[in-house]
């Protein structure tokens, strides 16, 4: 029988993808929405500079990285800010 590697709760990879996946899916949608929202406000433009969203443009690229220590990598980019 093979032994899959668990995370110190316990659960496999698959169980965390059942649990989380949609409070997940909710939470992108969410920081979609807003994003959308600064888009169709007047001065729009305007914040294209500013640091806040650049921070989540940087954080999002951190998100499509494949390798481990993503929540980390964005607790840094805080600490820089």
């Amino acid at each position: 029988m093979e032994m899959k590697p668990q995370l110190p709760g316990g659960l496999t990879a698959s169980q965390v993808l059942d649990t989380y996946f949609l409070e997940a899916r909710a939470r992108l949608i969410e920081l979609a929405a807003m994003l959308d929202r600064i888009d169709r406000a007047a001065e729009a433009a305007a914040v294209r500079t500013d640091s806040r969203l650049k921070f989540i443009q940087d954080s999002l690229k951190i998100l499509q990285r494949s390798e481990p220590g993503r929540a980390r990598a964005i607790q840094e980019l805080y600490s820089l800010k």
